[in-house]
């Protein structure tokens, strides 16, 4: 009787002993295969998609975004602690650049060995618009308009939009709104993620070849649409689309920044209305969520038509996702301008 027990005690030792064993050697196995894999981190909505194009399903690559601003504007996002553990494991950082990433300089000063790849490295970025200050809302043109720079005093009348516009550069950085700049983003974080991960350079430039072969389909569905749009001069509510008004040859005369924290006072409606008569506006681009509300009151005073248009900074995680946004603005414009 007490050898069986010995035996059945040997046993379970034995059975211990190999448990563990077989347990370190997946866990070993675990970590040499998370080792091996590339670990790509997009600071944004459009830099994600366009990142999985690029990326694909090719394994040994893990791509993840940062967590969503709660709100639309991405210049003023602070990073969560889940970001901070994410990029603390990350080999490549793809971002926008052009300023809209403003806890840039913390990131890599915080994780210095981590590779930062700037989509925006190869584009021409344009100015950040200046039509909104150059209106002179004088004191004696409107009393409400008055009493509520007086309260701002510490942003004058000449400024008092750059709380909203933000200064973090003087560069306009929402150039994946251009089909042909976010062309050029693609292939620049194609070459960044051929540089890092050379061994499937063949892969990642073939999915990017198969990317822009549907951007450029996209682009000459913009480039007929162009015939209707083309020297129309046009007021817009988001500095994004400066670039949609680049890419269809338009004349932006007045641009009013709506976001979040965005207080529209009565004589900047007076302003925006005023612009729209003078020169004959007879289409408004606005981003929905934020220029709704000034969108309902200038078809109400005036005759020109609100545009709402995705600036598609959220959307579906899928890789054609930037396409079907951008179609859909196509589509409107189209509706808009074609006679």
């Amino acid at each position: 009787m007490r050898h069986k027990y010995r035996f059945t005690a040997v046993l379970l030792v034995g059975i211990l002993l190999v448990s563990i064993l077989l347990t370190n050697l997946y866990v070993k196995t675990e970590e040499t295969g998370d080792a091996d894999k590339l670990r790509v981190v997009t600071s944004f909505y459009p830099m994600y998609i366009a990142a999985l194009n690029v990326i694909g399903d090719q394994s040994g690559v893990e791509l993840e975004n940062l967590s969503e601003p709660q709100t639309g504007c991405l210049h003023d996002y602070q990073m969560t602690p889940a970001d901070m553990r994410l990029l603390s494991s990350a080999d490549v950082f793809i971002v926008n650049g052009g300023g809209i990433e403003s806890f840039l300089s913390d990131v890599a000063e915080t994780y210095p060995e981590l590779t930062i790849l700037n989509a925006s490295d190869q584009v021409e970025l344009l100015p950040e618009s200046e039509q909104e200050h150059d209106h002179d809302h004088e004191a004696d043109s409107d009393e409400e308009h008055s009493h509520e720079a007086e309260a701002d005093d510490e942003h004058p009348d000449d400024t008092d939009s750059d709380a909203h516009t933000h200064t973090h550069s003087d560069e306009n950085a929402h150039a994946w709104m251009s089909i042909p700049d976010y062309r050029i983003q693609v292939q620049t974080i194609t070459d960044g993620l051929i540089k890092a991960d050379p061994t499937h350079a063949d892969v990642y430039q073939k999915n990017a070849t198969a990317y822009d072969e549907k951007l450029a389909a996209l682009e000459k569905e913009a480039e007929e649409v162009k015939a209707y749009t083309e020297g129309r001069d046009l007021v817009i509510f988001h500095e994004a689309y400066d670039y949609v008004a680049e890419d269809y040859g338009m004349h932006v005369i007045y641009t009013l920044n709506l976001d979040e924290e965005r207080q529209v006072s009565a004589g900047e409606v007076a302003d925006v209305v005023s612009e729209i008569k003078e020169h004959g506006i007879t289409t408004v681009f606005a981003e929905e969520l934020y220029g709704s509300d000034m969108g309902s009151t200038i078809e109400r005073e005036t005759d020109a038509k609100v545009c709402y248009l995705d600036t598609m900074v959220r959307g579906e995680y899928e890789a054609d996702s930037y396409i079907k946004a951008m179609e859909n603005n196509i589509r409107m414009i189209r509706e808009a301008f074609a006679p």
